[in-house]
């Protein structure tokens, strides 16, 4: 129906007759003459309609904004003075010959060009939200970045290979969404978390280098990085470890970035241990553009006679850290007290600081409630561990680890972000030495800081039972920018090794055989080693085009609350469906509307 797309009108199509299709973006009537901006997939093109012509005059007299038309014409340079600089096809028109509706469009919910839409309006109509420039943007570079990475995992022999969306539910992990069965009564698939176990399963079958851009499903709370159902690159390759793996997917980001950005990538990326990252930024996944870093000061605080100090700096478990901020003397006490509202979020129960007006003079030269309450020599200690300076303010945590980690490592990232000290560029980084378990106090079990397939470190592997709590694993995951964005790790490919893991994880015999005796009868027959990795391709897209929200970067997502407000769903099904699953609910239910 067409022989050109809009946007691909230039000076050089001058003189020729055309044939478009597309989208009555803007439609103006100046002095008699009719101006339709006419839109595609390909960019936007001024349509002119003549009154001498009469027949597609008085068709472009009735032609509203989104009206579909068909439009015949000659190219022709624009006249001198009104060329549109800003726009790719600015210096040129096509004079419309003919004009044909090929639909009409009621009165829009929301203007395409309106900058600030409700969400919820966007989520109801989004077939029009995508009509929008900048999603239009956004889906073509997730194409982009899809079609680049799979070609370059191709050139290096890998093979995409899909596996099962119905599959087996398993304990570990955030909650599965279930599937019940109407074949087997009573039973039920569950949509995959991801491919892990299968991945592995496909090492054993000897493909030895394995790819798949998989659709993920996860029943948890939701955030502006976390959907219901999300995309993740998956790669598992074979006769490998770390640093085969950390090496390949390093060249793999440095092509991307470089073919879809034109930004050049380090090499190599820098590698920081998990205990460092911690230490260091309160957090696994530090965000480097921000300057500023936690300072260790429990030691300093051990025998002071302050006990918001005192206590945990001499508890196990329990941390006091120091964040020192450059110019932050000029924080006022509003803007401190907002801070401290903040950490309140995370846990904290306070945000004990120092203010830094003279270092020189001691004492006297710092601000403070807490000052009156920290010898001389503490302070000296401080103000050096800090490398604090005149003008420079000094917040506190003080807490049991997990809370000071996170709060400082939020407000730290939130200080950098406020103050606009962020660094510009992007901050690759692998963070490596994992601990194999975390301990959960309620439940006084190990659990797997990854997940219970992760191999441990070589010489580890006693550690795994007898001394769990000092065990690393052969993980490692991909920050960039504060963001983590992909996690890997070199797997268990031994049955025994498992087995073993399984028993510190609680996971008895009986349980392990019933849950995973598919994985451990495949391990016993000629398991290579092997390791992967799977990229969060949302969160990857999100960080290029600079969305807030990965759901600015897929076509049709779901709300916060794991609802999709465009088809209304979830939504309720007739009894004779429930009778066919051989299911009966328990209490009519009361359909409440979804919301953004």
């Amino acid at each position: 129906m067409r022989s050109h797309y809009c946007g691909q009108l230039e000076e050089s199509f001058i003189d020729q007759a055309v044939e478009l299709c597309g989208w009555v973006h803007r439609r103006r009537d100046h002095g008699g003459v009719i101006f339709i901006d006419l839109r595609d997939r390909e960019g936007l093109v001024q349509v002119v309609i003549d009154p001498d012509n009469e027949t597609a005059f008085a068709i472009a007299e009735g032609v509203r904004g989104e009206y579909v038309l068909r439009i015949t014409g000659k190219v022709r340079k624009r006249p001198a003075g009104t060329e549109n600089p800003h726009l790719a096809t600015g210096q040129i028109e096509v004079l419309a010959s003919e004009i044909e509706v090929l639909n009409r469009a009621e009165a829009l919910p929301f203007q395409l060009d309106e900058a600030d839409v409700n969400e919820a309006a966007r989520l109801s109509y989004r077939y029009l939200d995508l009509r929008r420039d900048h999603m239009q943007r956004n889906i073509r570079l997730r194409h982009k970045v899809t079609q680049t990475l799979r070609r370059f995992l191709e050139d290096r022999k890998f093979v995409e290979i899909e596996t099962p969306i119905l599959t087996k539910s398993t304990p570990e992990g955030a909650r599965d969404y279930l599937v019940p069965s109407r074949t087997y009564p009573g039973q039920f698939f569950a949509l995959p978390q991801s491919p892990q176990l299968f991945k592995q399963l496909l090492m054993v079958a000897g493909f030895e280098r394995y790819f798949q851009i998989a659709r993920c499903f996860r029943d948890e709370d939701l955030r502006a990085d976390r959907q219901p159902e999300f995309t993740q690159l998956d790669v598992e390759a074979s006769f490998v470890d770390e640093d085969d793996m950390m090496g390949l997917m390093e060249e793999m980001l440095r092509d991307l970035f470089k073919t879809v950005l034109g930004i050049e990538l380090p090499e190599p990326f820098p590698r920081m241990a998990y205990a460092e990252a911690i230490r260091r930024f309160g957090t696994d996944r530090p965000d480097l553009r921000v300057p500023l870093e936690l300072v260790e000061v429990s030691d300093l605080m051990r025998d002071v006679e302050f006990k918001v100090f005192s206590t945990p700096a001499k508890a196990d478990g329990s941390r006091v850290a120091a964040l020192n901020v450059p110019g932050g003397g000029n924080l006022t006490r509003q803007a401190i007290d907002a801070y401290t509202a903040f950490v309140g979020e995370f846990g904290a129960k306070g945000l004990a600081y120092i203010k830094v007006n003279d270092v020189a003079q001691g004492r006297e030269g710092l601000q403070s409630p807490i000052v009156k309450f920290l010898p001389d020599e503490v302070l000296t200690a401080l103000m050096r561990a800090t490398d604090a300076k005149d003008g420079d303010l000094i917040f506190f945590g003080a807490d049991k680890e997990r809370v000071v980690n996170d709060a400082l490592g939020a407000l730290r990232v939130k200080l950098g972000e406020d103050l606009g000290i962020l660094r510009e560029g992007w901050y690759p980084l692998w963070i490596v030495d994992f601990p194999m378990f975390e301990y959960d106090t309620e439940t006084r079990r190990w659990y797997s800081l990854h997940h219970p397939f992760t191999a441990p470190k070589v010489d580890d592997l006693d550690r795994v039972d007898l001394d769990p709590a000092n065990a690393m694993s052969r993980a490692y995951d991909m920050v960039i920018n504060g963001s983590e964005v992909g996690g890997g790790s070199i797997r268990i490919h031994r049955s025994d090794v498992q087995k073993k893991v399984f028993n510190a994880l609680n996971i008895e015999a009986d349980e392990a055989r019933e849950k995973f005796g598919f994985l451990l009868d495949a391990l016993q027959f000629g398991a290579p080693p092997h390791g992967g990795i799977a990229f969060g391709l949302d969160r990857i897209v999100a960080m290029m085009v600079g969305a807030e929200s990965i759901r600015d970067v897929i076509a049709f997502p779901k709300t916060q609350k794991a609802s999709c407000l465009l088809t209304d769903a979830p939504d309720t099904v007739g009894e004779q469906q429930l009778r066919e699953l051989n299911m009966k609910l328990r209490k009519p239910l009361e359909k409440t509307k979804a919301e953004a």
